[in-house]
């Protein structure tokens, strides 16, 4: 009987520590979300993060401000810095013209354009038309 207890007792303790390997913490969800879908993914949003970087030729503090309390990082909810609003409302340009422009699908693709389109890796989109 003692020797069913301790194997019981055993068994449980191994399942409630493995059980804690296969915890998975709540997704931190991104806010002050204005223009990108409010439910995107993290995946997503990282991905259309790094298309910005990119097609701009900068890092993530070209648009996010550092964090106002001293710590490393950046504040990715702040609007402190001018560049998002832009970003903002380059965001909405593109999809204007995509919506507008670019519906129909061709041999099963929809064009579009993109940052990239006009910045080619530079953050002054005027530049790159000028040197064209």
């Amino acid at each position: 009987m003692k020797n069913k207890i301790i194997t019981l007792c055993t068994l449980f303790g191994l399942i409630a520590g493995l059980s804690a390997f296969n915890y998975q913490q709540e997704e931190k969800r991104p806010t002050n979300l204005k223009v990108l879908p409010k439910n995107i993914s993290n995946e997503e949003l990282d991905k259309t993060m790094k298309s910005f970087n990119m097609a701009l030729g900068v890092k993530c503090n070209h648009c996010h401000a550092p964090k106002a309390n001293g710590e490393k990082g950046l504040d990715f909810a702040s609007d402190a810095k001018q560049e998002k609003h832009i970003a903002r409302e380059m965001i909405k340009m593109t999809n204007k013209i995509n919506k507008k422009w670019f519906k129909h699908e061709y041999d099963g693709v929809i064009p579009n354009i993109s940052c990239n389109t006009c910045h080619n890796g530079k953050t002054d989109a005027y530049t790159v038309i000028k040197e064209k």
